[in-house]
């Protein structure tokens, strides 16, 4: 049994590290997944069964530790990136940018909260501990490693690991305190919130709607759909004509005439121009009609050439009467216009002749299977690059050390750049959701098994000297105060639905355990829609702003 025992307690073997990071992540996800009064903590059980194992005596090579935080840190930073890449900037311009406004006050509290506490409990409470406290109480994972990458270039040997494992647990059930202490000071109903935002989403609906109109209007007889556009400078999509008893799939320079039946689809907004100018709504005919010979279908991008292409560039006039009525994308319907362009994965919803719309399928690809190939040389070439951009120094007034955004900040800027620019540049950045999910989750967890492997014996002896419950009371007040400040101006200053504050809350600490806590409050995606609104600004401020804080009081 030799062999075992230097198998399981020899910490220079390269088999003794792959076997004790195998256990910790296998083991922390599995507990991961256990509920405790409904609420999971997921992966990051990985770290705790890690600080275990540490503190039993296993040890694994510091190198190997090394390797496995910074190239784990790099994979799950990326991945987040390349995801939330398209939608980041999107959200600076958006309906969301009072709640975007909240959540970087709510990140500016947070900070200011810890630079108190700081000052307040100095020197007993370290820089880099009340740091490491911070990102337990905010929950930030890649916060955390970012800060001990910066801390590293600063020579310091503190390890705030300690700090953010003590902090974290209390600050999921600070959180979930929070939403539900607002429910109740605010007296909140949530069956009733969930009939306002209902009646709400009637009231605005974004997304493409249908209808049909006859063509009263006499100006109309003989002029195209292009012309017609034109004249009442809204944007339409005419799927369907019925002209002589005959429904047809019309392109933009197809002729209207009086009489005719158009189905039409259009923002919900742009409905009552498009009716008074034809003529009237036609409520009594519906041209989408089994026995119809124009086939609705669903076609995917899939050929690596459409990356990029705007709708304009696809020419759809010489597809026979082909129409693009909606592009579906990340769970999310748009209106196709002219400028829209194509990313890989997109759906796009047709209408016209089924030898035509066969045409358009095999121009866009519609393939699955191409799909499942990842665009390998794009996804390293943008790693490294965002190493290089992580390493360049960057000098602010008053500070006398230069602040480098890390392997967890330039890879992270460097995927949403990749992600929000590369269709521009026509470079092929989809990946699907399972290889992008998978792929974070092992640069997630081969970061928390290294920092519990190596953080053990210190996170147990902090309780044991009394530190640890420090700790924990230093992290409860950054978690409690700013979310609390937060939710109550959204509900009352913005009349927010309390869903939604859930929902809000949860991406401010870019917590996905609490946000399935959120969305249980309700059988509807609220939670989730404020939740995305919030969570790509909300991760790469927590990133970013550790670092920040650092030179700062460092310096200081």
């Amino acid at each position: 049994m030799n062999w075992l025992s230097s198998l399981l307690f020899e910490s220079g073997s390269f088999s003794h590290g792959i076997l004790a990071f195998s256990i910790a992540i296998s083991l922390g996800l599995y507990l991961g997944k256990l509920k405790f009064f409904g609420l999971s903590f997921g992966a990051t059980c990985v770290l705790f069964v890690g600080l275990i194992m540490s503190w039993l005596g296993i040890e694994v090579d510091a190198s190997m530790l090394g390797f496995f935080r910074n190239f784990g840190l790099i994979l799950f930073v990326f991945f987040i990136g390349l995801q939330v890449g398209p939608s980041f900037f999107a959200t600076f311009k958006s309906s969301g940018a009072g709640l975007v406004g909240l959540m970087v006050l709510a990140v500016g509290l947070s900070l200011a909260v810890t630079v108190i506490l700081y000052f307040l409990c100095a020197p007993a409470v370290s820089l880099p501990e009340m740091l490491g406290i911070m990102f337990g109480a905010v929950t930030s994972t890649p916060g955390l490693g970012a800060t001990q990458e910066a801390l590293q270039s600063l020579g310091s040997k503190i390890d705030i690991t300690v700090g953010y494992a003590c902090a974290y647990p209390f600050a999921i059930l600070s959180t979930m305190a929070v939403i539900m202490g607002l429910k109740r000071f605010f007296n909140v109903d949530l069956a009733e919130e969930d009939k306002k935002w209902d009646l709400a989403q009637q009231n605005m609906n974004r997304a493409p709607i249908f209808y049909h109109v006859k063509a009263n209007n006499k100006a109309l007889s003989g002029i195209t759909l292009r012309e017609i556009r034109a004249i009442i400078g809204r944007p339409f999509i005419c799927s369907r004509v019925l002209h002589d008893g005959t429904i047809t799939s019309p392109t933009a320079d197809s002729l209207i005439y009086v009489g005719d039946r158009l189905r039409i689809v259009s923002n919900a907004e742009h409905k009552t121009a498009v009716c008074a100018f034809c003529g009237e709504e036609d409520k009594e005919v519906d041209l989408a009609t089994a026995h119809s010979p124009i086939k609705n279908e669903r076609i995917r991008v899939t050929e690596p050439n459409m990356q990029g292409v705007q709708i304009e560039d696809l020419h759809l006039s010489r597809f026979d009467g082909v129409n693009i009525t909606r592009v579906a994308r990340a769970g999310v319907t748009f209106f196709p216009y002219n400028s829209l362009r194509l990313q890989l994965g997109d759906t796009l919803i047709c209408v016209g002749p089924a030898n035509a719309i066969s045409r358009l399928a095999a121009l866009v690809g519609n393939r699955e299977k191409q799909l499942e190939k990842p665009n390998v040389i794009a996804i390293f070439a943008a790693i490294a690059f965002g190493v290089l951009l992580g390493s360049v120094p960057i000098a602010f007034p008053y500070i006398p050390v230069t602040i480098k955004l890390g392997l967890a900040g330039g890879p992270l800027i460097a995927a949403i750049l990749l992600g929000y620019y590369g269709p521009r540049f026509h470079l092929v950045t989809y990946t699907t959701h399972s290889a992008n999910l998978m792929l974070r989750q092992w640069g997630q967890t081969f970061f928390l098994a290294s920092v519990g492997l190596a953080s053990g014996k210190p996170f147990f002896e902090a309780f044991i000297n009394g530190s640890g419950y420090l700790y924990v009371l230093l992290g409860i007040p950054i978690t409690v105060i700013p979310l609390a400040i937060a939710g109550f101006i959204a509900r009352t200053k913005m009349n927010m639905n309390f869903h939604s504050i859930a929902g809000f809350l949860a991406g401010c600490t870019t917590n996905t355990s609490l946000l399935g806590f959120a969305s249980s409050l309700s059988e509807r995606s609220i939670a989730l829609i404020s939740y995305s609104t919030v969570y790509p600004l909300a991760m790469f401020l927590r990133i970013i702003s550790g670092q920040v804080l650092l030179m700062i009081l460092w310096a200081a």
